[in-house]
C-alpha cells in the first residue's frame, strides 16, 4: 500500500511510520555526509520517485538535546503549519512526518520524509559558491525573514537563549558526561580553552558570554524579531532547477533576531563567500528593505550584537585554526558590541 503523503497546508501526521514510508522500497541508509548531528538518514523509493527519510532520535542527535523540543523541531514547524508558510522562493522538502508511537512519550522517534533533493545541493568542496547564488541564499533569506516579521506565537520554537548555547563550554561538558561520541561538542571542548591563549581581548569579552548568552539575549529582545532558521551553512542549501532555494535541518529555528541568520551563514561559512563581509551585510539590508521591512533606528544595534553572537557561536572554531585575519575580524567585531550589552 502506498502512503498518503500529507499536504503541507494541512499539516498532520501520518498514523504510523509504516503508513509514512507504505510503498517504500530499495532501502538503503547512509551516513550524515556533512552534517554530524547524529540523525540516522536512509535512502527510499516510493512509487519511482526518490526520498530520503531522517529520524529524529533524541538519544542519538545531540543537537536536538540542545534544542530542547523533545521529538524534534520539525515535527512542531510541521504540525503548526510553519513550513507551509514559507515564502515560494524556498524549496523546502518535507513531505511527511511520523511519530514512533510504539516507544510512547519522549522515547519514541520522528521520522521526516524528504523528497531527495541531493542533486541541487552545494557541492561539499572548499571552493567559493558562485556570486548569483550567494546573492540568492541572501535575498531568499531576506523574504523568509520578512515573511514571519514580528510574528506570532507559532514560531516560539527553539528559543534564542538555545541557539546561543547550542556550541558552549556547558554543551560540550553535558555531552563528554553522557558518554556521547558526537564530533562537535568534543571539538567546542577543544575550541574554548584555546580562545583566550590565541585571541585574549577577543576572549574576555567572548567567554562569559559563551557560559552565559543572557545580557546578550536580552539586548537583542529589544530589537525587531522574526523566524529564523538556526543554521544556514552551505551543507545545508541549494538550488533547484526554478531558482528556489533548498534549505534543510529546520532543529534549530524559532524566534530570534533576523541578522543571527545572517551572522551565522558569514562565520561558517566564510572561506566560501565570494563577497567579503561587509558586502554581503550591505547585500542582505537591502533585500530586507526590498522585501517590505525598513531598517532604520534599529539596524545597527541589531547587526552589531549578532555578529558578537556568532562569535558566541564560532570562538571556539575561529580559535582552533589560529590567529588570523578571520578570527581578528571577528574580534573587532565583538569589541565594538561589547558596550551594547551595558
Amino acid at each position: 500500500m502506498t502512503a498518503e503523503r500529507p499536504d503541507q497546508n494541512r499539516p498532520q501526521l501520518a498514523p504510523s511510520m509504516a503508513e509514512l514510508l507504505g510503498g517504500a522500497a530499495e532501502r538503503e541508509p547512509f551516513g550524515d555526509g556533512a552534517g554530524k548531528s547524529g540523525a540516522e538518514l536512509a535512502r527510499v523509493t516510493i512509487d519511482g520517485e526518490p526520498f530520503v527519510v531522517k529520524y529524529l532520535d533524541l538519544a542519538e542527535d545531540w543537537t536536538m538535546r540542545c534544542a530542547g523540543v523533545l521529538r524534534g523541531v520539525p515535527l512542531e514547524l510541521w504540525l503548526r503549519a510553519v513550513l507551509a508558510r514559507l515564502p515560494a522562493c524556498f524549496n523546502q522538502p518535507i513531505v511527511g512526518v511520523a511519530v514512533d508511537s510504539t516507544a510512547g512519550g519522549h522515547d519514541g522517534r520522528t521520522a521526516l520524509l524528504m523528497r531527495d533533493v541531493g542533486a541541487w545541493l552545494v557541492p561539499v568542496t572548499d571552493a567559493p559558491v558562485p556570486l548569483a547564488q550567494h546573492l540568492s541564499f541572501l535575498d531568499h533569506m531576506a523574504a523568509l525573514h520578512a515573511e514571519f516579521w514580528e510574528d506570532g506565537g507559532d514560531i516560539d520554537v527553539v528559543p534564542p537563549m538555545h541557539r546561543y548555547l547550542e556550541l558552549s563550554p556547558w554543551t560540550a561538558a553535558a555531552e563528554a558526561a553522557i558518554g556521547s561520541a558526537a564530533l562537535v561538542p568534543r571539538l567546542v571542548a577543544q575550541g574554548w580553552p584555546l580562545l583566550a591563549e590565541v585571541a585574549p581581548v577577543a576572549a574576555q569579552v567572548v567567554l562569559p558570554l559563551a557560559w552565559d548568552p543572557g545580557p546578550l539575549v536580552a539586548a537583542l529582545a529589544a530589537t525587531p524579531q522574526t523566524f529564523v532558521h538556526g543554521n544556514w551553512k552551505l551543507d545545508n542549501l541549494g538550488t533547484d532547477p526554478e531558482g528556489r532555494t533548498v534549505l534543510l535541518d529546520w532543529e534549530s529555528s524559532g524566534r530570534g533576531a533576523a541578522a543571527s541568520d545572517l551572522a551565522w551563514y558569514l562565520a561558517i561559512n566564510c572561506r566560501r563567500l565570494p563577497q567579503s563581509k561587509e558586502e554581503s551585510i550591505l547585500t542582505y539590508r537591502a533585500a530586507l528593505e526590498r522585501h517590505g521591512i525598513a531598517t532604520a533606528g534599529w539596524w545597527d544595534t541589531q547587526l552589531a550584537l549578532c555578529l558578537l553572537g556568532a562569535l558566541v557561536q564560532f570562538g571556539w572554531e575561529k580559535a582552533l585554526g589560529g590567529y588570523d585575519a578571520e578570527l581578528a575580524w571577528w574580534e573587532a567585531r565583538a569589541l565594538e558590541a561589547a558596550p551594547l550589552l551595558a
